[in-house]
């Protein structure tokens, strides 16, 4: 049902609205300021901070726009002098619970806080931190929350429970109440790492974050080969106030070029592998009517999911390596023998998208002849660091192509980034493989308020196939607990940790917004259409790795040991 449209009066503007929006929901749209700290608009408003206070005409004291809704008529005030003494106040009791370290925070450059401390003229040091001391904690190899800079918004909270996972509460802390790991915390993480995507304080942060990030970099007894993940050619350019989405392939090759990576590899290469592998998978499976539905695995978090809260469906995991492991192993074995290099001295850097990878490359049963197929990697956000660390700057630098010949993908490859992207490019391949035909359009039902649920009925040849693909893990419960009634209910499933796929991937710069995801995942499809070579399958690339290499050495390199 169409909601009703009123009409309301911000700062003496009219305001067109809808019955049940926000105060701030209405005013963002119509390009009004109101500041605010603990609202995001994938969770639910709970106006902690009481810094998005309005005053409201006819109506006395103040009101927080992120939970006010509107009604016809209603004049709203967002600035006078009562407000600004009221933010100014409730900023400095904030900085009070937040141990500052500013350069080495993942806001460093755009941070909400210092903007509005500076606007307010506040003292930010005007209350003793009373959280001076309190404990780090670390979440395994990909996650870390420095609890003296929390000021227990509680936004980590609702996105953790929201990806079905949990590990954070409230506990009381004499007489405060106080985020903090619960028992078994890193037992039961999956290192999505949307805690410090939702996290406006800088709280939370990637291991390594700032910490050791060169140290790649200073080895030069050894090869460095860098690959990058197709998401961070359409995020990195925010970090340098380039519009999200802005396409900056070329550009990103030739910063990591400058920071001192000789070599150059673009891991939508390996996505071609991992949907050609994986088509054929799917194939097996369907002959056998065997541990089916099968499960894309590109997502290590989603996998971790699996493997900690529902084993049982542990057999449905493809057996087809993510992209940046299969081109880290063709990295060490391929393109070594080409350039008469041991493998033993070559370092692999994979810049992604994702905290989860910090995690998937330290994995036992992914490695490839007792080797790490990947040695060490970077956020999106710790590239841009290095960057202007360096002085690096993707708005001056001269473009540069990705190295031959894994540095050329299809356009299957480089939609990886966005949730759906996996599941497109196999299926394609997929109708290569059965039919020797191709086909371009999936019709996907919305099954979701944000696609975050999608399903589709797709003939193929001889194969009726029941697909769907979900993004957000707590989203992927929906569908296990469907799958737990009804077993036959799909036959291939892609799941993405993160809202929107890689695209709003825990590693990506901030802030990240519905919007935002939006325009980063358009411009990976508009590079898809931009492609010369559109398919997996026809990639050359494929054919001169598959007649370099045995075939048991193929299967080494694009499976994971069972």
């Amino acid at each position: 049902m169409r909601k009703k449209r009123i009409e309301i009066i911000i700062d003496a503007k009219k305001c067109t609205a809808f019955q049940k929006e926000t105060i701030l929901e209405v005013a963002s749209r119509n390009g009004i300021e109101i500041p605010s700290l603990c609202y995001h608009p994938d969770l639910t408003a709970k106006a902690h901070c009481r810094l998005c206070l309005v005053e409201i005409e006819g109506r006395s004291g103040f009101f927080p726009a992120c939970t006010t809704q509107v009604e016809k008529g209603m004049k709203v005030i967002t600035d006078s002098p009562g407000l600004r003494r009221a933010r100014q106040v409730n900023l400095e009791l904030i900085f009070s619970q937040h141990q500052e370290e500013c350069f080495d925070c993942v806001w460093n450059f755009n941070c909400q806080m210092l903007n509005l401390a500076k606007k307010y003229n506040v003292e930010i040091t005007h209350f003793q931190d009373r959280k001076k001391g309190y404990p780090v904690f670390q979440f395994g190899p990909a996650l870390i929350f420095d609890s003296s800079k929390c000021v227990d918004c509680r936004a980590c909270i609702e996105v953790c429970k929201n990806q079905g996972v949990g590990v954070l509460g409230i506990k009381k802390n004499q007489s405060f109440w106080e985020v903090m790991p619960l028992e078994n915390f890193e037992e039961k993480c999956c290192y999505c790492g949307q805690c410090i995507i939702h996290c406006p304080v800088g709280a939370f942060e990637a291991v390594g974050e700032f910490e050791k990030v060169e140290k790649p970099l200073l080895d030069k007894s050894k090869t460095i080969v860098f690959q990058f993940a197709p998401a961070v050619r359409v995020s990195i350019g925010e970090e340098f106030n380039f519009s999200p989405g802005t396409i900056l392939t070329e550009k990103l090759v030739a910063g990591i070029r400058k920071l001192g990576g000789g070599v150059v590899f673009d891991t939508s290469v390996g996505a071609d592998f991992t949907t050609f592998e994986e088509a054929k998978e799917l194939i097996e499976r369907l002959k056998e009517r065997k541990n089916l539905p099968l499960f894309t695995s590109c997502c290590p978090a989603w996998v971790r999911f699996v493997e900690i809260y529902y084993p049982e469906f542990i057999p449905n995991l493809t057996t087809v390596r993510s992209p940046h492991m299969i081109l880290g192993g063709l990295v060490k074995s391929f393109w070594a023998r080409r350039q008469k290099i041991e493998a033993e001295k070559i370092v692999v850097v994979s810049i992604m998208p994702c905290v989860a990878k910090k995690y998937e490359i330290k994995r036992e049963d992914l490695k490839v002849n007792n080797l790490f197929p990947v040695d060490y990697v970077l956020t999106t956000r710790e590239l841009a660091f290095l960057f202007k660390k360096y002085k690096i700057d993707l708005r001056k630098i001269a473009p540069s192509q990705a190295d031959i010949p894994l540095g050329i993908p299809s356009g299957a490859g480089v939609i990886y980034g966005a949730s759906g992207g996996v599941m497109e490019a196999a299926l394609r391949t997929f109708s290569y493989l059965t039919t020797r035909k191709n086909f371009n359009k999936i019709k996907f039902q919305n099954l979701g308020k944000n696609e975050e649920i999608k399903t589709a009925k797709i003939k193929i040849g001889a194969y009726s196939l029941r697909a769907a693909t979900v993004n957000g893990l707590g989203n992927a419960v929906k569908i296990l607990q469907e799958l737990k009634k009804k077993p036959d209910l799909y036959d291939y499933i892609e799941v993405m940790a993160c809202p929107g796929g890689c695209i709003g991937g825990g590693g990506q710069p901030l802030p990240v917004s519905p919007q935002i995801r939006k325009e980063r995942a358009e411009s990976l499809y508009q590079i898809y259409k931009t492609k010369e070579i559109r398919f997996a399958h026809e990639n050359p690339v494929l054919k001169e790795v598959y007649d370099a290499l045995s075939p048991q050495e193929i299967i080494s390199i694009t499976h994971r040991k069972e």
